[in-house]
């Protein structure tokens, strides 16, 4: 089975994660996905697999030569799709022979995708526009399920042992909080979680997460002067003004971080803002931790104590200070990519993934891209041609670790 064909089963199941359920996974729809990922993994002949109480899959494949490097190397993906999109009754379909215009994804509510001449003469998988595809990162489990066929079909393609993860939550940043990096046993890994093929991550952005709680007082307006109102409302306008301007995501790129307002809920007696704070950069991650305190300081002084709240959480950081003593990881992608005809792409990652987290735990862990794009909206696609070189991306790397 091709890598595509298994994408567009996976979508079937509908696996978005709820950052409001505290348990793991999130949603038991992952851990049916899991269960169904787990019997696949035998029935491809893998026999050391398990499910375990949170949802995560394991499984290992022995080495079928002598093993030269000693050396265990890993994949994983993670199950779960973004939250705040339904991710129901998705109806993939696949555009052969792609032209290079327009595409109509859905004609009775006239959606259209802009056109992708870069995709010109390849095809693709995309949906009926009112739904993400999930490629991210079913596109990832689907071309790591694929190699996992391939080894186990083919007895010329040489290997040492192979380890496999499937996780809950990325979303939601806990893919890799509950991840058991000793169970796992690869000594390296790769997560199967980008955009296009070619392309290799090994740096992130350092996260926070932040939320702002303002506690107001409630007079009615007519005697707002004297009654000493204060409105929660403006204040958490005051707060949000009080940020840099041009650091935000839609003014940044690259290594620029940001201040993303994510969601605001507000009336005169409460609000809450819930943002992300991201850079690449240690230290002027630290500033805009800094910057929120000291807006909330001054808040608080000129409204009354206890007047905002903060809540901050460090969420990931900045891989590339642990991949880059191992960086044989990054050129042993990019021969494995050249090999099969690509063209290298090492970029750092405006956002974050499994990686990052399993990186600090110890297992060195870059990213590698899975031949989709577009990823969290309705015009999300993968290039069929480009997940079978995925494919044989890891099977060039896996190879490479014997």
């Amino acid at each position: 089975m091709r890598a595509y064909e298994r994408l567009i089963k996976y979508t079937e199941f509908a696996t978005g994660s709820d950052e409001n359920n505290e348990k793991c996974p999130s949603t038991e729809a992952q851990r049916g996905f899991a269960e169904y990922l787990a019997d696949e993994l035998r029935l491809l002949g893998v026999t050391d697999v398990r499910v375990d109480e949170n949802g995560y899959v394991y499984a290992k494949i022995p080495a079928n030569c002598a093993v030269e490097k000693g050396v265990n190397i890993g994949f994983i993906a993670h199950m779960d799709t973004i939250s705040d999109v339904e991710y129901r009754n998705v109806r993939p379909r696949v555009i052969e022979g792609y032209d290079g215009g327009e595409i109509v994804l859905n004609e009775k509510q006239r959606i259209v995708m802009p056109a992708l001449p870069e995709c010109k003469d390849k095809s693709l998988v995309v949906t009926d526009g009112t739904t993400i595809l999930g490629a991210d990162d079913k596109a990832g489990i689907a071309e790591i399920m694929t190699a996992v066929e391939a080894l186990m079909s083919d007895n010329t393609i040489e290997h040492g042992e192979v380890c496999i993860g499937f996780t809950p939550d990325e979303e939601i940043g806990r893919g890799a909080d509950l991840f058991k990096v000793n169970e796992f046993g690869a000594h390296f890994a790769y997560t199967v979680d980008g955009a296009n093929f070619g392309q290799i991550e090994y740096e992130n952005f350092n996260a926070i997460n932040a939320k702002v709680k303002i506690k107001g007082k409630s007079v009615h307006p007519g005697e707002a002067k004297y009654g000493g109102m204060k409105n929660a409302n403006g204040i958490a306008m005051e707060f949000e003004s009080m940020l840099p301007k041009n650091e935000k995501p839609e003014y940044t790129e690259g290594y620029e971080g940001f201040y993303h307002l994510m969601e605001i809920k507000s009336d005169v007696e409460n609000a809450e803002m819930r943002y992300i704070l991201r850079d690449h950069d240690g230290t002027k991650i630290k500033i805009k931790r800094a910057m929120f305190e000291s807006i909330a300081d001054f808040l608080n002084k000129k409204y009354g104590k206890d007047t905002v709240e903060l809540e901050l959480v460090d969420v990931y950081e900045n891989m590339a200070e642990k991949i880059e003593p191992h960086y044989h990881l990054i050129d042993d992608a990019v021969k494995a990519i050249e090999s099969v005809g690509g063209v290298v792409d090492i970029s750092p990652i405006r956002g974050g993934t499994d990686g990052a987290r399993l990186s600090q735990m110890g297992l060195p862990c870059p990213n590698l891209g899975t031949g989709s794009a577009n990823h969290h909206g309705r015009f999300e696609y993968a290039v069929i041609e480009e997940m079978d070189k995925c494919v044989e991306t890891i099977i060039r790397i896996i190879e490479s670790y014997r």
